[in-house]
């Protein structure tokens, strides 16, 4: 019997963090469409409501960078401490330091400039989830 082939993203737990609901609504059909199983939030406070208990079920989560509420670097690395094995990607249309992120979880965090196309998205998100590091992970 031949076993149908696995979607890219099959097993993956992504979360988005945009207070663009459109943004939200488009990659998290697209990233679905490729297997991840997708949770969204459009605020940095209700991501850590809804998420911070269940932090360590991630495997990937996209912030982005400029957001009322808590500061997306304090999500960030409250995410980070709650999950010692999450990959971290800042997204913003401007510049943003990710030094004290990237100290915190070496070769974990990334930055993605917007404005960005759903398949550069998905690009990067097999770059981090593909990488292993020797930390435990």
């Amino acid at each position: 019997m031949i076993q149908p082939a696995l979607k890219e993203g099959s097993g993956k737990v992504i979360l988005l963090v945009d207070d663009e609901r459109s943004l939200l609504k488009v990659m998290s059909l697209y990233l679905g469409r490729l297997g991840y199983e997708v949770r969204t939030a459009d605020s940095t406070d209700r991501a850590w409501a809804e998420t911070g208990p269940a932090a360590r079920e991630l495997d990937l989560a996209v912030l982005d960078a400029s957001m009322p509420g808590l500061r997306a670097e304090d999500l960030a690395a409250r995410l980070l401490a709650a999950n010692p094995r999450l990959r971290l990607i800042l997204s913003s249309g401007y510049p943003v330091d990710i030094g004290a992120l990237e100290a915190r979880a070496p070769g974990r965090v990334m930055f993605l400039h917007k404005p960005f196309l759903a398949e550069e998205l998905a690009a990067v998100l097999r770059r981090m989830l593909g990488a292993k590091k020797e930390e435990g992970i």
